[in-house]
């Protein structure tokens, strides 16, 4: 009896490893692993909403860029690494992970036009011509500017094309405050890609890592965080608007709505600066944003933003790790809410979202750097 027993189970044993190799294998392909799953059940949205992991393997997963056939190219910055993405039989999940590059100095900053893919580390900017041609034979890349200063505070970047056709580009300010030591730094530039010097359009941005242009009207509106040691509550991270080219934002002289900095103001008054559209939570470390416009969402989010929150790093109490939205009404910020969080348990966090992007069907994808993970948020059956 205790042999036959010995036996069944010896016979039994294989089966029950490749129900579990089998299990495993269907998540893996399912674009999570038990982990992500566990994970994912804690994240809040409002009603409706739905989040799934679109790819699993995207280390230190920054900025965001859609290109043709809905590949969605990364860019990182720890990994010194640039992704392209790609959902072959379009069920919402990642097939693949390509490596388009490697070795950059924090190259997080990454845009598509014309075939091209741009790629901006922390002095120069790059191209890589016809990429999507073939994604396990990159192409070599091209270097469009090399005029940006090489410091790696605030050295990361976030790109995008303007309504322009030119390409803007931010140079943050490389210290927590400061003087800018320099006519490029605690700027947004802008790159004529037929050549030439980075033309300033926006002064006194101490870190933007996130903008994006107004669908309708084409003007850039912005992130900056704000800077560190004058406590939890202060000063606020901001959404700017840029109405024309050349305002000042005021870093270092004032922060928020006219807060003056105490160890740099130098008697400036806040009303000679151009005043946050919005100010946002105290170090909540506002990166990448973007208007939605799409039509999958219900029409409260349609012509609004939404903001990947990385969350504060010297608060006693920490806030942020989560993407926020902001209603956007006649060309002012009416009101700013949470959308999506979950991330920040107590004074641990699972993941840190670092960039939104819109997808062409509408669905909006959400990079988190810390858990190197790229989401898909949808609404309904989408």
């Amino acid at each position: 009896m205790i042999r036959s027993r010995t036996t069944l189970a010896l016979l039994l044993a294989p089966l029950a490893a490749l129900i579990v190799v089998g299990c495993l294998y269907r998540g893996y392909f399912a674009g999570l692993l038990p982990s992500a799953a566990a994970e994912l059940d804690e994240l809040t949205l409002p009603p409706g909403f739905h989040i799934a992991v679109y790819a699993g393997n995207v280390p230190s997963a920054r900025q965001m860029a859609v290109g043709p056939a809905g590949i969605v190219f990364v860019g990182s910055r720890s990994e010194g690494k640039v992704y392209a993405v790609v959902d072959r039989d379009g069920d919402h999940r990642a097939d693949q992970v390509h490596v388009l590059a490697s070795g950059l100095n924090m190259p997080s900053g990454v845009a598509f036009r014309d075939g091209a893919l741009y790629v901006a580390a922390v002095n120069r900017v790059l191209r890589f011509p016809d990429v999507a041609r073939d994604l396990a034979r990159p192409p070599k890349p091209e270097v469009v500017s090399d005029a940006y200063p090489p410091n790696a505070h605030h050295g990361w970047k976030f790109i995008a094309f303007g309504p322009d056709g030119r390409l803007y580009v931010p140079v943050g300010a490389p210290c927590n405050v400061c003087a800018p030591p320099g006519p490029l730094y605690a700027t947004i530039t802008r790159l004529d890609l037929a050549g030439g010097r980075p033309e300033v359009v926006a002064r006194g941005v101490r870190n933007s890592v996130g903008f994006d242009f107004h669908p309708q009207t084409g003007e850039l509106w912005f992130t900056d965080n704000g800077r560190d040691w004058l406590g939890d509550e202060q000063p606020p991270d901001e959404l700017n608007r840029l109405t024309r080219p050349g305002e000042h934002f005021g870093f270092p002289f004032c922060h928020g709505n006219g807060l003056r900095d105490p160890e740099h103001n130098g008697g400036r008054p806040c009303s000679e600066f151009t005043a946050p559209a919005r100010e946002l939570g105290p170090h909540v470390a506002a990166l990448g944003m973007r208007f939605y416009t799409g039509t999958m969402f219900p029409e409260k989010y349609r012509g609004g933003i939404f903001i990947a929150e990385h969350g504060s790093w010297n608060r006693s109490t920490p806030i942020g790790y989560r993407v926020a939205f902001v209603k956007v009404e006649n060309g002012r910020a009416t009101s700013y809410e949470t959308f999506a969080a979950g991330w920040l348990k107590g004074s641990a966090a699972s993941g840190r979202p670092a960039d939104v992007l819109v997808m062409p069907d509408g669905a909006l994808l959400i990079s988190d750097d810390k858990a190197g993970r790229i989401y898909r948020v949808s609404y309904g059956s989408g």
